[in-house]
């Protein structure tokens, strides 16, 4: 039954489609942005609000954009509902991969989970604030391959162990940041950077962000830990031999090595194809497939991240429908002010407006996107998930106030990159020209001085 908050969010959507065709008459505007980013912008909203009715926000979302769209502005592939079959014609493939990746990734997840590996990394944790800062740096590096969503729900069940249930908001806001800063160096990581890499950015343009990921994770976990250490001390560690299952390893190894291979094939040989068929997605499939014989696949997870996913494919596609040619211009301060915004609102549909629009620096926007969703619990998926594995994180103000050092941690990171790496647009259109032409280190202003 749908709950009276969101018959009330649905209603407000529809007053606001319908407003579209006064707007209408003297073009679809208000105050000079079209009407589309006021109804994504609502969706987003709704989605920051309404936690437990997120799928049916999105769902309402998309159908809202789309009916107005067909019945006033159209689409670049045509008007009416012909344009809107083209539009999602034109999008299929994106969609496609975003879907087998998703649920591919879920399945792998819970292999990496019942490898028992996650059990045994905690007896290699040094005592004090240092065990605790060490915990974040493996959820680091677990997030660098496996889904941030699942290194962070790992992170948790360790802390859950460690610190005897009970974890700092300060150290679980820590925990989602260090999930986010490590899935942003990888094109394996994190949905925005997966989604970047099917568009067709090179992974080496990704993995640039991991100066900045590393000095996040250096600010903010040594504060995450410092606030753990005081709250509640690391556990002293079980020694209890635990045997590692090498056949749910080998499973993981494997769609991960199928997946990076065939998308390095594919953008390599057969750039002219990568936009016809969903070659990724199906090759995690074709190693899901294959690996049956080693370990049964928990294939029950599928349903339970089914909807979840088609979630995040309703925002995916709202954001595709976008009038992205009125947007800022691609720039390092436009995804600065990126990584903010998504602290707000989900960083997917955030990521699909710019890859749609183009010409940025993959790895600044990765970082902005991926890690400045930390900075609220909802601002990104792995917070949403650790938040429902510890519903006391569910305060905007509780994690603003304990959780102050991913925000200091983001500026310091990407003014880092800013200067020390430089802002080198990439359009992901093979052998296009550079935005502006330029291909050389571009110089920036200094960073401004922060006083604590």
């Amino acid at each position: 039954m749908i709950s009276s908050p969101l018959r009330r969010f649905v209603a407000c959507m529809s007053l606001l489609l319908l407003s579209g065709s006064v707007w209408a008459t003297d073009g679809p505007a208000i105050g000079g942005i079209p009407l589309e980013f006021f109804l994504f912008a609502f969706t987003l909203l709704g989605v920051a609000l309404l936690h437990n009715q997120t799928f049916y926000v999105a769902l309402t979302g998309v159908l809202a954009v789309a009916i107005y769209k067909m019945a006033f502005t159209g689409f670049n592939t045509g008007a009416g509902i012909g344009g809107f079959v083209g539009h999602l014609g034109h999008e299929w493939v994106t969609l496609a991969n975003l879907f087998c990746l998703l649920m591919g990734f879920a399945i792998l997840a819970r292999h990496f989970e019942k490898s028992r590996i996650p059990e045994i990394l905690p007896k290699f944790l040094p005592g004090e604030w240092k065990g605790a800062f060490a915990l974040l740096a493996m959820v680091w590096v677990i997030s660098s391959f496996l889904d941030n969503i699942a290194a962070a729900l790992i992170g948790g069940a360790m802390a859950h162990k460690l610190f005897k249930a009970k974890v700092h908001i300060g150290y679980l806001a820590g925990i989602v940041a260090a999930s986010n800063a490590g899935g942003a160096f990888s094109v394996v990581g994190d949905t925005t950077t997966t989604m970047m890499w099917i568009a067709g950015v090179h992974p080496g343009a990704v993995f640039e962000a991991i100066l900045a990921s590393a000095i996040a994770l250096a600010i903010s976990g040594y504060f995450a830990a410092k606030q753990q250490h005081a709250y509640s001390p690391i556990l002293a560690h079980s020694h209890e031999h635990v045997h590692v299952d090498w056949g749910r390893i080998f499973v993981v190894t494997m769609i991960l090595v199928f997946a990076m291979v065939t998308n390095i094939v594919v953008n390599t040989h057969y750039t002219a194809s990568s936009d016809s068929f969903p070659f990724i997605g199906v090759a995690v499939w074709t190693a899901i497939i294959l690996t049956i014989p080693v370990r049964r696949h928990d294939w029950e997870v599928l349903g339970e991240s089914l909807k979840g996913t088609f979630f995040l494919l309703f925002l995916v596609t709202t954001a595709s429908m976008m009038p992205v040619e009125t947007l800022p211009a691609a720039s390092w301060h436009t995804a600065f002010g990126l990584g903010f915004v998504s602290a707000v609102f989900d960083n997917i549909p955030l990521t699909a407006l710019a890859i749609k629009q183009d010409g940025y620096d993959w790895g600044f926007l990765a970082f902005g996107v991926g890690y400045g969703g930390s900075m609220l619990w909802f601002g990104s998926s792995a917070g949403v998930a650790l938040s429902n594995m510890y519903p006391e994180a569910k305060s905007a103000g509780r994690w603003l106030r304990h959780g102050w050092h991913v925000a200091v941690a983001y500026i310091v990171g990407f003014m880092a990159m800013v200067l020390l790496v430089g802002w080198h647009p990439q359009p992901i259109n093979k052998g296009a020209t550079p935005v502006h032409g330029q291909t050389e280190h571009i110089a920036v202003p200094p960073a401004p001085t922060f006083e604590k």
